[in-house]
């Protein structure tokens, strides 16, 4: 009960400050929120209607390309990531799932996160059941961070949860992430 009550606690203050900080007008959060507030175990994938997951949008230096991942159970194109799994800081997770499915090297988290935890888009959205798991369909939280690695060195897919790792036009973020693929075009045009 301790470790929930801890992730909780971190979860709602960055929650609580995504909101006030980098969200859009309608970025409520509804769910979310109001798992945290009942004290929902977010960290645990059995929790439902839903729990929190950490992806990462891994951009290459000129933000041309990002990093995808084709995914076995779900079938097409993602961002790396997957269940939360303990870290000091929640972006941490998200650059572990990003290093366990491509073997990705020198990632960077993007100076955009100024050293902070606070995600870049929160995007809680429902997927697809797994039966061999006997999961329903359910929602991810996904907290979703930028990063950036060079696309010339070697990626190396993780074969259990991975058919492959390849980078894509960043346009494709456009039907898998669209709140960070707008702010990624906001973001490109104040540079």
């Amino acid at each position: 009960m301790a470790r929930t009550m801890d992730f909780l606690d971190r979860l709602d203050s960055l929650v609580s400050r995504y909101l006030a900080e980098v969200a859009g007008p309608r970025e409520r959060l509804a769910l979310l929120r109001w798992q945290i507030a009942e004290r929902h175990a977010l960290e645990a994938r059995e929790t439902l209607p839903g729990h929190v997951t950490t992806s990462a949008l891994v951009l290459s230096p000129d933000y041309a390309r990002v990093l995808l991942i084709d995914h076995v159970v779900i079938g097409r194109w993602l961002q790396p990531g997957g269940h939360y799994e303990p870290a000091a800081c929640f972006h941490e997770s998200a650059a572990r799932e990003a290093v366990e499915e491509t073997g990705v090297s020198g990632l960077g988290l993007h100076l955009w996160h100024g050293g902070a935890d606070t995600p870049f888009a929160i995007d809680s959205h429902e997927v697809p059941g797994n039966p061999r798991r006997g999961e329903p369909p359910h929602i991810h939280h996904d907290l979703q961070y930028l990063f950036i690695a060079d696309p010339a060195l070697p990626l190396v897919a993780q074969e259990e949860e991975v058919h492959a790792a390849a980078w894509k036009p960043v346009a494709e973020l456009a039907g898998i992430a669209p709140i960070a693929f707008a702010r990624l075009r906001a973001l490109g045009s104040q540079d």
